[in-house]
């Protein structure tokens, strides 16, 4: 198989080429316009294998795209290219609706044209993977779970964006008939995340002696998942969903905000002790507008279906995680002196 994956040199998307590399015999072209959180640093360790190749393309241009369309001829795209920062999308929505609609409207007009230059079996072979969050859903009470069939009900302007790009996805496939499966995923941890995520940014001013800031009393609920086993995951979803349909996944790690930081507290505690606990730099900071109180995630279909199961527990992934930070010191450095430097985003003037 030839597979296309756009923002491979995110977070998410590394971890994805990474796993198709080094566990499959797939070829991946990897399409990434790399903005501020594509970093081609995550790639090291594949970047010289030859079933790899890159190209620094915006998904918002239509020609470019059509180029490497043409020229690897993929039998299947993943699509992982999107703005994904909630207190980014505070401050400028913009670049949200922009990556995350047009892009994706632009993207799957593309994947139209060369689908219908292929033949009836490439066609019946052909797959378009979306690759979507289950912020679209919005909040829960303190019960329930976010099922396939949730209503949408987004409650920021990222959540928003990522709402309107499934629909698109769901309209291509209804009215021209592009084979897609969907997939939306709980809150991804692990190795490579861009510092300006919870649990990095935390172990990082940790490492640095600075506060650990918590937004208000710390009791909003997120369902974690590690991204390793995201990306087993969404090889299956890819290859084996059926088609039209939409797959949950989930870690069934539901944790507080508090609970994750105090736990990560602990593990630094334990790993790299100082002449202080670390809980002694907990600081509690005003709110993010609009915080969705509690995201879980029901994955019995994925499981079911497909036979998916998270390898990891909250607490293995979470020190697996911790350790690589601490024994990689070099890569989120030059993340540090580049554009992030671990400031307070998200902020309404």
């Amino acid at each position: 198989m030839k597979l296309i994956v756009t923002g491979g040199a995110g977070f998410i998307g590394s971890a994805v080429i990474r796993y198709l590399i080094n566990d499959t015999d797939i070829s991946v072209l990897n399409i990434d316009k790399l903005t501020y959180a594509g970093n081609l640093d995550s790639l090291t360790s594949v970047s010289e294998h030859p079933r790899y190749h890159f190209a620094q393309v915006d998904i918002c241009d239509s020609t470019a795209l059509w180029q490497e369309f043409t020229q690897f001829q993929p039998d299947a795209i993943m699509h992982l290219a999107a703005e994904s920062h909630v207190d980014r999308s505070i401050e400028g929505p913009a670049d949200f609706i922009n990556t995350n609609i047009v892009g994706t409207y632009t993207l799957l007009e593309v994947v139209r044209q060369y689908w219908q230059t292929l033949d009836n079996t490439e066609k019946s072979q052909f797959r378009f993977h979306h690759v979507s969050t289950d912020e679209v859903y919005g909040s829960l009470g303190e019960t329930g779970l976010f099922t396939e069939t949730t209503a949408y009900q987004p409650n920021s302007p990222y959540s928003a964006s990522k709402a309107a790009s499934d629909h698109l996805v769901r309209a291509w496939h209804h009215t021209f008939n592009i084979p897609v499966v969907t997939s939306n995923c709980a809150n991804n941890y692990g190795p490579y995340q861009f510092p300006e995520k919870l649990i990095p940014l935390i172990i990082l001013n940790a490492l640095e002696g600075k506060p650990l800031p918590i937004y208000g009393k710390g009791n909003n609920i997120r369902d974690w998942l590690y991204v390793d086993d995201h990306a087993r995951a969404l090889c299956l979803v890819l290859e084996h969903g059926k088609l039209g349909e939409t797959y949950n996944i989930g870690g069934h790690n539901e944790k507080t905000n508090l609970e994750v930081v105090q736990t990560l507290c602990q593990l630094l505690d334990e790993i790299q002790p100082r002449s202080s606990s670390y809980r002694d730099s907990i600081t509690f900071v005003t709110d993010r507008p609009g915080h969705d109180l509690r995201y879980a995630i029901d994955s019995s279909k994925i499981q079911k279906d497909l036979a998916w199961q998270p390898s990891e527990t909250f607490e293995t992934g979470l020190r697996k995680t911790v350790t690589w930070y601490l024994d990689h010191r070099e890569w989120w450095q030059r993340v540090r002196d580049g554009r992030y430097r671990g400031e307070r985003l998200g902020v309404i003037q």
